[in-house]
């Protein structure tokens, strides 16, 4: 399994999420104590990719980011780098966009739509717990650049969910170009997987 430096401080990020997460429940409150683990560090896995593939792209699409996982955390381990976050439900966009002026976040842009609705390609996109990959392939896929990536976070069932994913991927002529296996720092084994996909 791999793992990864986290190099920003998430303090600040911390307590404001905390703060929105009372009003509108972004994550369970039981998973709040476990914020860092389960989402924080789990939203950086990238890094993964970054390091493996040593990529220099620098904008990103986060379909259906919900709670800002996991495009505030790379936002914020990244200011270079551009991102959008989108999401169809009014409220957490709003939440998120609270988070990232709190944070002076200048390098993230947050879009109340679905994905479909967008023209914009991106050197990367994006999705952690939105939908099985055979649903959430059909809205990345067309807002990828040609020579783009799509990255999947997902449990161990990826590769199952890459079986039901096959008649997708040949639609678009798109491959599966690597898994990268990772876990999150919690007592109990908790394995996570990048799907990367590219045509």
């Amino acid at each position: 399994m791999n793992n990864f430096q986290i190099n920003a401080d998430f303090s600040d990020y911390k307590n404001i999420f905390l703060e929105e997460n009372s009003v509108l429940n972004l994550i369970s409150k039981n998973d709040e104590k476990f914020l860092f683990e389960k989402h924080i560090y789990d939203s950086l896995a990238i890094k993964l990719f970054f390091e493996k593939y040593k990529i220099n792209k620098t904008k990103i699409l986060d379909i259906g980011c919900g709670g800002g996982f996991p495009c505030v955390p790379i936002a914020i381990e990244y200011p270079n780098i551009e991102i959008t976050g989108i999401d169809s439900i009014r409220k957490k966009i709003n939440a998120v966009h609270n988070i990232k002026n709190k944070l002076r976040l200048s390098n993230l842009n947050l879009v109340c739509d679905r994905a479909e609705n967008l023209s914009e390609k991106f050197d990367i996109i994006v999705s952690r717990a939105v939908a099985d990959m055979s649903k959430i392939l059909v809205y990345a896929l067309p807002l990828l650049k040609k020579d783009g990536y799509f990255i999947a976070y997902k449990s161990k069932k990826a590769l199952v969910e890459l079986e039901s994913a096959k008649v997708v991927l040949a639609k678009y002529n798109a491959k599966v170009l690597d898994i990268i296996n990772y876990s999150l720092p919690l007592d109990e084994s908790f394995e996570r997987n990048l799907v990367i996909i590219t045509f």
